[in-house]
């Protein structure tokens, strides 16, 4: 029902986006967008739908994570296909801490003895499946060595606030193994709050509620995960710093200066396991203490308490810690006119296993895309600048690949990184798409270039259908029906543009199609070809669209000869984050304020069940006045600076060397948002309007420094990040203003 309604509303928006098209592209004149937009149409006809398919099938066919044989020989594999396509090609190894399992055990002993599987069982169904010799078991990366044994607490998400909710009910993990469910925050959240919280072991397992037969019928009849189905990934704590742990903001080449494993602030010191929830079953059967809230309940067919009980856990982890080699296969497509101008393109090659979703269905379409490009060469086509695709080693263990490439050739992207543009996993659905404001008009234009396969509208369109239907009210609905731009959200953490955007300032674009390919394979076994052609892509025709629309971007920010960045599109988004800190800020005082008089007025005494009593909250610090005048004045000159350097980029009368002189200041304008001690507890990331959340992973916190600090009640700190941040905004303004008098 709900994509009739999809296909209903999309069929409406036909003549108005074909109205919408212009015969001239930003960045490019009247004369040159007659000539990109055939040279695109070409691009187009030589993709194939048939050929992303068998790059899928061939490069997922063996597991391949780091450190592997078939990690190796995918890389080789992508090598030689970018050298037969022309490019000058190669591949550039790094040398990388990467642990995997030695022993495994996760028992319960006492009135009922339960020894988990921790294995996947293979399927007829799915042919790679029983390649048990070579896949990695279930298990996460970055777990301490740990021989624990404890009660057991289930602690629903374990999210800070669910141990705020425990020590409510009168529950302290101390000393103790808690349980957690995937979900509401990136995984290496969970162990990290329960080791602050003084936990010594930590389980996660998917609840059916969220992954599982609670969503459909469970894979093979349908998409979602079996019972022992479980997620592997990594418990990295990114948000201090990504790549690998032992060589920090230096590329770890052979020789590099590595760091004592012990010294390592990013990774934990408690061990930690995923399991299905086949084996999470009589674990949660056998807690005892009081039944937990409603929002923590989940689908397995039991009461659920927050324990402990009767019975206690055994946890035995150990690993190997080996340093492993990984393998980045760097290809290049030289410009014919500003050779040290680069448009980088990127995907991750390795998997936990076979990895046919994540990330080869992404991988494959940028192949696809590069061949296409190439076959524009063969016809005599030469881009300006120098296009660069990347095929990424260790994403999954924590952005290994990208990061040391990044660290490594920091000074050197920085002068000559005109854009990232990022992709991952792919699948059937609508176009999902984060990234720099500043991209938003150019991006625009290309997501109503390209059309959706199923719809036939544009995937602008059909994305722009989705967000009307889904807005709760009417107000809501009519802005969204106003809206002609697709707006970029900010990019947090979790794929290879955390290094480009969050560590040395690069333009960054992650994008990729879903929402449509919805099932519980991630991570396990059972992300497989198999899968991938039954469920998530059948015609393997999104991976086309995807690569449609990153070659797009791609191609024009390769041959546009004024780059089509808007800083007013930027400013007005900061703008928009410092009105919601300085809301929370107020929001924040307000709530103190109440809560701490209810607390007195002891309403939360009275209004407690007699059944399940929960403690009162503890009264707060109140919340001072914190003082943004300087964030307020630096964005209203921000906002001049950005209007003023429009005026230059919308004069006709430029000439080409003045556009060429321009272009230099343009794409490097947003390392001047960089801070020099980067932020709080965790230098690494130095942008100061964009971060992966310290308590969310992947999430992003927008003006990290002052919105974590009011959320950590450090008011210092929030005045301190307030300045910080005023500065970098003041360092773009006084950048743009000196752009733009140069031109003049």
């Amino acid at each position: 029902m709900k994509k009739y309604c999809i296909l209903l509303l999309a069929g409406s928006f036909t003549i108005v986006s074909a109205l919408s098209q212009t015969s001239t592209i930003l960045g490019f004149s009247p004369t040159s967008s007659e000539t990109q937009l055939s040279t695109e149409k070409k691009f187009d006809a030589n993709l194939s739908a048939k050929n992303i398919d068998q790059l899928i099938k061939e490069m997922s066919a063996v597991p391949h994570y780091v450190g592997s044989a078939g990690d190796e020989a995918n890389a080789k594999y992508i090598l030689n296909k970018f050298k037969s396509w022309g490019y000058n090609a190669q591949i550039e190894t790094f040398y990388v801490l990467f642990p995997t399992p030695v022993t495994r055990l996760l028992e319960m002993n006492g009135t009922k003895k339960f020894t988990a599987s921790l294995k996947e069982p293979a399927l007829k169904e799915d042919a790679t499946s029983g390649q048990q010799s070579t896949q990695l078991p279930v298990y996460n990366c970055w777990s301490a060595d740990g021989d624990v044994t404890a009660e057991l607490v289930f602690v629903n998400y374990g999210v800070p606030a669910d141990y705020e909710k425990l020590a409510r009910m009168g529950i302290d993990v101390k000393g103790k193994i808690v349980i957690a469910k995937y979900g509401q925050s990136w995984r290496g959240i969970k162990p990290k709050v329960a080791q602050e919280h003084g936990a010594i072991g930590c389980i996660i397992y998917s609840d059916p509620k969220e992954d599982g037969y609670f969503q459909g019928d469970v894979y093979p009849k349908g998409p979602f995960r079996p019972s022992f189905g479980a997620q592997r990934g990594s418990v990295m704590d990114m948000p201090i710093y990504p790549g690998d742990p032992l060589t920090p903001g230096v590329g770890a080449t052979k020789d590099a200066k590595r760091l004592d494993r012990n010294e390592c602030v990013n990774l934990l010191k408690i061990p930690v396991i995923p399991i299905g929830y086949a084996d999470a079953l009589p674990l949660l059967e056998s807690l005892e203490g009081p039944v937990v809230p409603d929002e923590w309940k989940g689908a397995l067919p039991i009461t659920y308490h927050a324990g402990p009980g009767k019975n206690k856990v055994h946890l035995k982890l150990a690993f190997d810690w080996q340093i492993k080699p990984i393998y980045n296969v760097i290809a290049k497509l030289k410009g014919a006119e500003f050779p040290d101008e680069w448009v980088i393109r990127g995907n991750h090659h390795d998997a936990w296993v076979n990895g046919a979703a994540d990330p080869i269905s992404g991988q494959a379409a940028m192949m696809e895309e590069a061949r296409s490009v190439s076959e524009l060469v063969k016809a005599g086509w030469k881009p300006k600048r120098t296009i660069v695709y990347c095929a990424w080693d260790g994403e999954e263990p924590g952005l290994l690949g990208s990061t040391e490439w990044v660290e490594l050739h920091a000074a050197e992207l920085q002068q000559k990184a005109v854009l990232y543009i990022n992709s991952d996993g792919n699948g059937r659905g609508f176009l999902e798409a984060g990234g720099s404001q500043a991209l938003e008009p150019a991006f625009t234009e290309i997501s109503k270039a390209v059309n959706d396969p199923e719809t036939k509208v544009s995937v602008f369109d059909r994305r722009h259908s989705l967000e009307i239907i889904s807005a709760t009210s009417a107000k809501a609905k009519k802005e969204a029906l106003a809206k002609n731009t697709f707006t970029l959200p900010a990019l947090g953490s979790g794929s290879d543009f955390s290094p480009f955007a969050q560590h040395i300032g690069i333009p960054s674009l992650n994008l990729g199609f879903g929402g449509e390919d919805d099932g519980g394979e991630y991570h396990s076994i059972y992300d497989s070809y198999d899968l991938y052609k039954r469920f998530k892509d059948p015609t393997f025709e999104y991976g086309v669209v995807l690569a449609k629309t990153a070659g797009r971007t791609t191609l024009r920010f390769a041959n546009a000869e004024l780059l089509p960045f808007d800083f007013r599109n930027l400013q007005s988004t900061i703008s928009k984050y410092a009105g919601e800190v300085i809301a929370m800020a107020d929001d924040q005082r307000e709530n103190t304020q109440l809560e701490n008089q209810l607390i007195k007025e002891k309403y939360y005494t009275i209004a407690n069940k007699v059944t399940e009593p929960l403690l009162p909250p503890v009264e707060k610090e109140e919340v001072p006045f914190l003082n943004f005048s300087s964030l307020q004045n630096a964005l209203a000159v921000l906002a001049k600076s950005t209007i003023a350097l429009n005026i230059v980029i919308t004069d006709n009368t430029l000439t080409a060397e003045k556009k060429n002189e321009l272009n230099k200041q343009l794409y490097k304008a947003e390392q001047t948002l960089l801070t020099k001690e980067g932020l709080p507890r965790r230098g690494w990331y130095k942008h100061a309007i964009y971060a992966p959340g310290f308590f969310t992973g992947y999430g992003v916190k927008t003006l990290p420094g002052i919105r974590e600090a009011i959320e950590q009640r450090n008011w210092k700190e929030a005045q301190d990040q307030i300045e910080i941040a005023a500065g970098s905004i003041t360092n773009l303004s006084s950048y743009l203003d000196a752009a733009a008098a140069a031109i003049r």
